[in-house]
């Protein structure tokens, strides 16, 4: 009775001990991550109340083939995305960073090592020992077991900070993407500003070397002095100088757009002609709440303050005593028949604890340390977040000013033209210098150069504000 008594009470006391080390290993130490509390506009300021009532609509949530519809600059933006070297280098920290929480997930669990070992002789028969070639004189094969219960949380907050890591260097993947379609866009319209650029200087240069030839067909007649010749002349050169400037610009534009395909220098098509036309009116920005959901700068920041977070709870794991256990069996035998003869078998185990007693200052320096990093963190979540609505209110007064700019600069065009026209025939009819001819074409010329760079700051406004939004990575 005594002997049953005594074995249920074994197993009862195994019971409770593996009960009590279940609850203790699901104990985690350190503070759970709360967002913290950052205050978002009701709108944005620069945004009109087109853009402010649509709340549930906003142009960051476009996919960029349905804000750059051009299908040359399409073409160029699917290259980028699957050839240029930031992405695939994003991509590969991502790969990497999921290799690390693998290694960190690992230490949750028990090793398993399995091992063994012989001891043969080949002798030679002139010895006449009598033992056979290639016998096992001994051996042994044995399987050894270790673990570290995660008692307070240490590895699960490592898992956690690197599982964080992961998910900020994903949002970085993904920031990388939204930049590079800025980038592409970005560049595509700014090598169409210049090809403008470059036929009105090329078409102000024909102009002006034909005005060259009458001037000087004139003064050869002595009805115009040598001073008209030089002063169409001055013009000439003037446009003729702007065009070696402006191809210059134009080859070094493609070469910057080769490097985002991931390609060597070269020839970039860029034809299409509508791309500085005005952006569409009235573009959703939608709600400033919904931004701390979609950009993906902001969303990096926070799982790197959830990284730092969890660090916390790894640093004040490291304050309690740590309990590792490991056990190993075997068989062993001087000859392959006794090898795994049962008598030979060896079983043993082993059990350590450790508690921190006096580290010099280092452990609690090191929770000093996670706490200070989370406090930066905080502010740099905040700042992020900061930085995001100002990009969105910038970009929104560009889109409108750069609308009013345009506008503008296309009347002052029309206006220097008709100027330039005018002056042109009160010279012709002998009523003015060729001074006036001089100065109104050269406005008219920096007129019409300056409408292109309008053109595309407005073109630009667009691309800004989509990329303000977060749009670009989806």
């Amino acid at each position: 009775m005594s002997a049953t008594c005594s074995k249920d009470g074994k197993y009862f006391v195994v019971g409770v001990i593996t009960a009590a080390l279940l609850f203790l290993a699901g104990c985690t130490v350190g503070p759970k991550y709360a967002r913290p509390a950052v205050p978002a506009p009701p709108a944005y300021r620069g945004a009109d109340d087109a853009a402010v009532s649509s709340e549930d609509a906003s142009l960051g949530d476009e996919n960029w083939a349905q804000v750059f519809h051009e299908p040359e600059l399409q073409e160029l933006i699917r290259a980028a995305l699957a050839n240029n070297f930031d992405v695939r280098i994003a991509a590969q920290r991502v790969l990497e960073q999921q290799a690390q929480l693998r290694i960190m997930q690992s230490q949750l669990f028990p090793s398993l090592n399995v091992g063994g070992t012989g001891l043969g002789a080949d002798l030679p028969s002139s010895l006449g020992s009598g033992v056979p070639s290639g016998t096992i004189a001994a051996g042994s094969f044995n399987l050894s077991a270790a673990w570290t219960p995660d008692f307070w949380g240490l590895y699960r907050r490592q898992s956690e900070a690197a599982r964080a890591q992961l998910l900020a260097q994903s949002w970085a993947q993904r920031a990388v993407r939204m930049t590079l379609v800025q980038q592409v866009a970005t560049d595509y319209i700014q090598l169409r500003a210049l090809d403008q650029q470059l036929a009105i200087a090329k078409e102000t240069l024909g102009i002006r070397q034909q005005s060259v030839q009458l001037t000087r067909t004139l003064e050869h007649g002595g009805s115009v002095p040598l001073s008209d010749l030089r002063e169409a002349e001055e013009l000439e050169y003037t446009a003729s100088a702007q065009i070696p400037q402006l191809e210059q610009q134009i080859q070094q534009g493609e070469n910057g757009l080769r490097l985002l395909l991931g390609q060597n220098p070269g020839p970039v098509a860029h034809t299409d002609a509508s791309v500085l036309n005005p952006p569409p009116q009235d573009l959703p920005a939608g709600l400033p709440s919904r931004l701390l959901e979609r950009r993906p700068d902001i969303l990096e920041a926070e799982q790197q303050l959830i990284a730092a977070n969890a660090q916390i709870g790894v640093a004040r794991a490291q304050f309690f005593p740590q309990l590792s256990i490991s056990g190993s069996g075997g068989v062993g035998g001087d000859s392959l028949s006794t090898l795994f003869s049962p008598s030979g078998k060896l079983i043993y185990g082993i059990g350590s604890l450790t508690q921190p007693i006096f580290e010099g200052g280092k452990l609690r320096g090191q929770l000093q340390l996670s706490e200070e990093t989370k406090k930066e963190m905080v502010i740099n979540y905040q700042k992020t977040i900061a930085g995001a609505f100002r990009d969105v209110s910038n970009a929104l007064v560009a889109v409108n000013k750069q609308r009013t700019t345009r506008e503008q600069q296309e009347k002052l065009v029309a206006a220097t033209a008709d100027a330039t026209r005018l002056a042109r025939i009160r010279y012709e009819g002998g009523s003015t210098s060729y001074l006036e001819v001089l100065t109104t074409d050269s406005n008219l010329f920096s007129a019409q150069l300056n409408l292109v760079s309008t053109q595309e700051g407005e073109a630009l406004s667009l691309v800004q504000l989509y990329g303000a939004l977060g749009g670009g990575w989806n």
